[in-house]
């Protein structure tokens, strides 16, 4: 049985058996995390959907209005055109053909990759090392794009993907823990509407079965639904 420590018994102290608002829930994971460095404030939310069949798959895009509080390294890979607005926007790395040449050889020091439509045939090409980590360019998220300049600049300022897993839960950061109880609640109740939006027609039943709000390392803290807007 796993030992559970004193800061965790004291944490889990402080919650009380019921569920939270939004607001409330921001406010006490502040007071619960107890690591020594920033952390991490993160939502698990389950859906009442299965994810194994394809008119039921969740998965979006959505700008943070404060950012996650996290250094994204943003690849640019690019035609040497774009090279200086890619850089221009803030872009850690930008290239082409050296790049793809480091991914081949295993390089992923980076968190999001951006290209063009016209090289997705270099880049598709890296499937298999990029696919497995998340890092696949994907339309759908913004990161296949003539305009790369636009999407670092979104993905810097807070634009993140997230997509429902097998299990039908989906997984997100909505900042840290010395963001203000404002701020995380301004965060999550901007993912929780763009997933409400989100809803499929083939889903039926309850969407939204469950939230928790937690930090890194922290306890869970159970969100009440119909505070933020759902079901």
């Amino acid at each position: 049985m796993a030992r559970v420590s004193k800061k965790q018994k004291e944490a889990l102290a402080k919650i009380e058996p019921k569920q939270y608002t939004l607001e409330d829930a921001s406010k006490l994971v502040k007071e619960i995390t107890s690591v020594k460095f920033d952390a991490s404030v993160d939502l698990n939310i389950r859906l009442g959907v299965d994810p194994r069949k394809a008119n039921q798959m969740v998965r979006g895009i959505v700008t943070l209005p404060h950012g996650t509080g996290k250094t994204v390294r943003v690849l640019v890979l690019c035609t040497p055109d774009k090279e200086e607005e890619a850089k221009a926007a803030g872009a850690d790395f930008v290239g082409m053909d050296d790049y793809i040449d480091k991914i081949k050889g295993g390089w992923t020091d980076v968190d999001v990759i951006i290209t063009m439509p016209a090289l997705m045939g270099k880049v598709g090409a890296l499937g298999k090392v990029l696919g497995p980590r998340g890092l696949m360019p994907n339309p759908k998220t913004g990161t296949v794009t003539p305009e790369v300049g636009k999407a670092v600049t979104e993905v810097k300022a807070g634009k993140i993907d997230f997509k429902v897993d097998k299990f039908g839960i989906v997984h997100s950061s909505v900042g840290k823990a010395s963001f203000t109880q404002d701020k995380l609640t301004e965060n999550a109740k901007e993912l929780l509407q763009t997933i409400i939006k989100l809803k499929p027609t083939a889903a039926k039943g309850t969407y939204i079965k469950s939230v928790y709000m937690s930090s890194t390392m922290s306890p869970g803290i159970q969100i009440d639904v119909k505070s933020f807007g759902g079901n």
